[in-house]
């Protein structure tokens, strides 16, 4: 049994409700105090740990309850909060929102503060009400006896007036108010057409993170937030490896075309002894070819479509590396080891050519959800009939798939028959798919 951190999970009654900002705000004005905090997010949102890393120092990661089994979520929770005075763990979308599965597995915030332990501090957006939020508070409160809400954060409060009445009726539940934020527009972050502009690129990140903590530390109370986090004690008797290292040394693509990269995939791979070489090809650099494997994860390829292509040391060593040994594309990756990429503005792009398949953005159609995926040989992902769950996020297109055999049969997360997905030819595998964890318990995507 393992001691952790006291924590909380930042949640809300539904999307856009102002959870990110009050994270953020919170991460970093605890800092401010000499806390050593740390943030994680709910969910297979790759942009939010970076922001949460920016915001408070130290680094944070990704507990999925549908991909991750229980003991791998427990595990990375206490992993996490090691040596962490407070752990703040966000939301995703509505506090229940999730999909068909049992108990404990739909990828909730819900199953999260479950499996962690920790209570929720419920973030409500009273903008269009007033005494109506004490019966949602009280909702959020009974719908599931899994769970404590600590306490409510006001959002977007109109007036004095408008807090009072709001506080009021809230009271009637017997959950604390611990803090009330007036409407404001300029604590916001950019956005692009995956979410968030990610940290590393956006202008004045350290001036607009100080800005939500001044707005935190002047309407919210961080000492009873502070106080309201929980210690729980967790079973953490999981390895914490939700995918095996791919190789020994391990070449991974790491820049602005080339970010999303989970951070517990990085984290195990260490502990298990493997080396994590980075190059970037935006600096026209090849993968180190002493490495074992070379893994291109997704990011935002089509912003840099003409770049890459010209990029002909960093084409030239892929393709020699790929001669001999493993490459795997995820998503933006995928699209770059195929035969070419339309960016948003029609123009087609050589690309590797170790794959068939053709990619388009500028022929958009936005692909989001969940995937539990098996492999339909062996490769660095796992052997054959290996099980994988992980999620798609993506608007790019195939014009062409080429005449690769398939990399896995993927189904989501709504029992829909399995259908072939990505790619594989010679030593080079590709997908729209992000790995999340290994599904060891052998259950199907409904958990039947």
């Amino acid at each position: 049994m393992t001691r952790i951190a006291p924590g909380l999970v930042i949640a809300a009654p539904r999307s856009s409700s102002g959870k990110t900002t009050l994270m953020l705000g919170l991460l970093r004005a605890f800092k401010r105090r000499g806390i050593a905090v740390r943030g994680l997010k709910c969910g297979p949102d790759y942009i939010d740990p970076a922001f949460h890393k920016a915001a408070s120092g130290l680094p944070s990661l990704n507990l999925d309850a549908w991909a991750m089994e229980p003991a791998l979520v427990a595990k990375l929770a206490a992993d996490t909060a090691q040596g962490a005075d407070l752990t703040l763990c966000e939301g995703l979308m509505g506090l229940f929102d999730g999909v068909p599965a049992p108990e404990g597995r739909s990828g909730s915030s819900a199953d999260i503060a479950a499996a962690a332990g920790w209570p929720v501090l419920l973030v409500i957006d009273v903008s269009g009400q007033s005494q109506s939020a004490g019966a949602v508070v009280k909702g959020c409160a009974t719908f599931d006896p899994r769970i404590t809400i600590a306490g409510v954060i006001l959002n977007k409060v109109g007036s004095e007036r408008h807090r009072r009445l709001v506080t009021e009726a809230i009271g009637r539940t017997g959950i604390p108010v611990l803090g009330s934020v007036p409407r404001d527009t300029e604590a916001s972050l950019p956005e692009r057409h995956l979410g968030l502009v990610q940290a590393e690129e956006t202008s004045g990140l350290e001036a607009i993170l100080d800005k939500m903590a001044d707005l935190v530390e002047a309407h919210v109370d961080l000492d009873a937030i502070q106080q309201a986090a929980h210690i729980p004690i967790l079973n953490a008797t999981h390895s914490g490896l939700a995918l095996k290292p791919p190789g020994q040394r391990i070449a991974l693509a790491r820049d602005a075309a080339f970010s999303f990269m989970y951070p517990h995939h990085l984290a195990g791979w260490q502990k298990a002894d493997a080396e994590i070489v980075p190059f970037s090809p935006l600096a026209n650099e090849a993968p180190a070819p002493d490495c074992d494997v070379c893994w291109l994860p997704g990011g935002y390829p089509e912003l840099h479509a003409e770049t890459l292509s010209k990029a002909a040391h960093f084409m030239a060593g892929l393709r020699r590396f790929a001669e001999t040994k493993p490459v795997h594309g995820e998503c933006g990756g995928y699209m770059v080891l195929g035969e070419s990429l339309v960016d948003a503005a029609g123009t087609e792009w050589p690309m590797a050519g170790l794959l068939g398949v053709k990619t388009s953005f500028a022929k958009r159609k936005m692909m989001l959800g969940y995937r539990d995926v098996t492999l339909e040989a062996d490769g660095i992902l796992g052997g054959k009939g290996t099980r994988l769950r992980g999620h798609e996020f993506h608007y790019a297109t195939v014009i062409d798939l080429g005449g690769d055999a398939p990399l896995v049969m993927a189904r989501d997360a709504y029992d829909t028959p399995p259908v072939p997905s990505g790619s594989r030819r010679g030593h080079v595998t590709g997908s729209f798919f992000h790995v999340i964890a290994e599904n060891t318990s052998g259950d199907d995507a409904l958990g039947d």
